[in-house]
């Protein structure tokens, strides 16, 4: 077997088997003729692939995170067919999500001084600041994307999406060859690359939207309701932030933690990463389904479509979880060739991946779980239990099992087990449980609906006259079906503005004999007073901002340092 971390094909193996193992000054000066002259530039040139790491820990998650409420509040506002308030949500959550770029920025202005903070080598830590900078103008497009993506697929329209993901990676591929093979910019061209990209993806799908007219029914023009009720989205959008990014942090701390072991560890790291995060991808898709079907149940006020909705996307998720899993499985011993030809490497892969194999069945289905509850509208059910299970279990397990144990990234992936197996458990059981009648009623007022029930109608017998009714003979049973009101409509049948059916008498044999026209109760909410809205907004823009010059006064202080 090939001493730990020394390549026997960079001869570093046949050294340290001679006795040129220790450390000492001399051995030292020798080993040195054992590295390439340019090895050091390589190894810059790689790790300056954590750039796109720090970008998507400290910006693309939490855009991607916060956009999430809108598989809660275009969904739901979608069913109850209150259509014109969808583009109302687009509005606020356009606004919030730009503002939130502020304070991102401010972070990744300065990652070359956290990196050397912490301890990092100071030109990989310079040439990752000169990719965060080229990547910098891009970050609004990833998140206005985001937000188009949302948009369209709580409607349930998905091909655009697909279609603008073909052409933003043509894009990045063609970008990436000019700018790196002819215009030979290095690092730099690869972050403006990966720029264009992104603006690409972000326009093509905003000029297919006004191109097809996929937003006339949803959009009645910019409005100051935009204004309004931040604090709803707020309460949605922070917690699925937080539900998001406890989870895509947790596994990029377990690699690092990883990367203090040994360079074998590491590789097996992520080699399983890479193939957690392809299998990952059926049940990602599966729970993106979930919360646009049981978003549009509950905002149509149909509970059981909803229950039918959400034990589907379970049964499902089980089922391919079970296939994708036994296959991993069966190829175990050789799925290490995929990635390299290292036998050390391919046979701890093969040890490691029956634990993945079983991590994946309750990963796929927290997943479809997860979008159940975004559905719904219960992501800070879902932050608090994944703030619990990764960093109150997993975190404190992969430490003891990685340095106190010492059995290598099997005790990470067996941290792993443990909390996904906790966050299942208490997921499938809270839907179990569930009031979908109350939850139905959650959705119905965030999506500006209310349930008007039927006035209270005289009790007249068969053989009462109805004179005082003006409605000819009495009806035989009376059946009285309840009205929504949507802002003003009524789900299915035309009426004029605020003004709602409220009852209908029927005859099993004949037409209705009596319609009675009412006031619409709306569920919007109370408008705030004009300076106290623009006091309030203007407060948080200037939040953001602030948050954005502190950032510059940081980075030139240091700069100057």
């Amino acid at each position: 077997m090939k001493p730990e971390n020394f390549p026997e094909e960079n001869g570093l193996g046949e050294g340290r088997a001679a006795g040129q193992g220790d450390l000492t000054a001399e051995s030292c000066q020798k080993k040195r003729r054992w590295i390439p002259e340019n090895f050091w530039e390589d190894v810059r040139q790689l790790l300056v692939l954590a750039a796109p790491l720090v970008i998507n820990v400290t910006a693309i998650s939490v855009g991607y995170g916060l956009t999430s409420a809108c598989d809660t509040l275009i969904s739901q506002t979608y069913g109850s067919k209150n259509l014109m308030r969808v583009g109302v949500i687009l509005q606020r959550a356009t606004i919030i999500i730009l503002l939130c770029c502020f304070p991102c920025c401010a972070i990744l202005i300065n990652v070359e001084q956290l990196m050397l903070v912490m301890r990092q080598d100071p030109e990989v830590s310079r040439m990752t600041q000169n990719y965060v900078n080229a990547f910098l103008p891009a970050l609004p497009a990833v998140f206005v994307y985001n937000l188009e993506t949302r948009y369209l697929q709580n409607q349930m329209i998905m091909w655009p999406l697909v279609l603008s993901g073909v052409i933003g990676n043509v894009v990045n591929v063609a970008a990436n060859y000019v700018l790196l093979y002819v215009l030979h910019l290095g690092v730099t061209g690869s972050a403006w690359a990966n720029t264009t990209a992104q603006y690409s993806q972000a326009i093509f799908l905003f000029l297919y939207i006004i191109g097809r007219k996929l937003h006339v029914n949803t959009w009645g023009g910019w409005s100051r309701e935009c204004l309004l009720e931040w604090d709803s989205f707020t309460s949605l959008a922070i917690p699925s932030m937080l539900m998001m990014c406890i989870e895509w942090w947790t596994y990029e701390i377990g690699s690092f933690l990883i990367g203090l072991l040994s360079v074998v560890e590491l590789s097996v790291q992520s080699i399983i990463y890479e193939v957690s995060v392809v299998a990952f991808m059926i049940p990602l898709g599966l729970g993106t389904a979930a919360s646009v079907q049981v978003g549009n149940a509950l905002g149509a006020g149909n509970i059981e479509a909803a229950k039918r909705s959400s034990s589907t996307s379970l049964v499902c998720t089980g089922v391919f979880s079970v296939i994708v899993g036994s296959i991993l499985a069966s190829i175990r011993n050789v799925l290490g060739y995929v990635f390299t030809n290292d036998k050390e490497i391919i046979d701890l892969v093969a040890w490691v991946m029956p634990i993945y194999v079983v991590f994946h069945l309750f990963e796929a289905m927290t997943g479809a779980c997860s979008g159940v509850l975004r559905g719904i509208g219960k992501q800070k059910f879902g932050a608090i239990l994944n703030a619990v299970s990764y960093y109150g279990v997993g975190m404190p397990l992969a430490a003891v099992l990685l340095f106190v144990a010492k059995i290598g990234v099997v005790g990470l992936w067996v941290a792993m087990l443990a909390c996904v197996f906790i966050l299942c458990t208490c997921f499938v059981t809270y839907i179990y449980r569930l009031d979908w009648e109350k939850a139905a009623k959650e959705a119905q007022r965030r999506a500006g609906v209310t349930q008007l029930p039927p006035p209270e109608l005289p009790s007249l017998r068969p053989e009462q006259s109805c004179k005082d009714l003006d409605v000819g003979p009495a009806p035989q049973p009376h059946t009285y079906l309840p009205a929504r009101a949507v802002l003003g409509s009524v789900a299915g049948i035309e009426v004029q503005p605020d003004v709602v059916l409220t009852g209908i008498i029927t005859k099993p044999e004949g037409p209705a004999h009596h319609l009675e026209l009412r006031a619409a109760t709306s569920a919007r909410a109370a408008p705030v007073v004009t300076k106290q809205l623009i006091l309030r907004r203007g407060l948080a823009a200037a939040a953001a901002v602030a948050a954005l010059a502190l950032g510059i006064a940081i980075k030139l202080i240091t700069a100057t340092a």
